[in-house]
């Protein structure tokens, strides 16, 4: 899976997906999840589509290099969940993978564990 994502600014939304992109969650379904810009399929596999629209980090958190990949993961995964597509359940599997990608993509360790904490405290209000 690549670590790449190209993806340009908007208004409101601030950022939409030029191509798509794949990514392995580790969630197990027992039946694929679509909507016009997301797929979950069985085996994990998230497919955001191309011009898929989301809006970066949220709250006081600074939209860096190191956490646009995570934050894409992270709004789809959410959007999902609040779509009542995928179980509440998943959030918290959503919040980690917010931190390893944003550990991956050079997201200082201190930093990371800071938006994780934050995700897992506030994100309830969200989905």
């Amino acid at each position: 899976m690549s670590k790449q994502i190209k993806y340009r600014i908007l208004g409101g939304y601030k950022y939409l997906l030029e191509e798509e992109y794949l990514y392995p969650t580790g969630i197990a379904l027992a039946a694929r999840i679509e909507t016009d810009y997301l797929a979950l399929e069985v085996d994990g596999v998230l497919l955001i589509k191309k011009s898929y629209a989301w809006d970066g980090a949220s709250g006081p958190a600074i939209d860096t290099a190191d956490f646009m990949r995570g934050s894409l993961v992270h709004d789809a995964l959410y959007q999902l969940i609040r779509l009542g597509l995928l179980a509440k359940k998943y959030r918290k599997r959503a919040d980690q993978l917010l931190r390893k990608i944003c550990r991956e993509d050079g997201m200082p360790f201190w930093r990371a564990f800071y938006v994780y904490r934050v995700v897992r405290r506030f994100g309830v209000f969200v989905v």
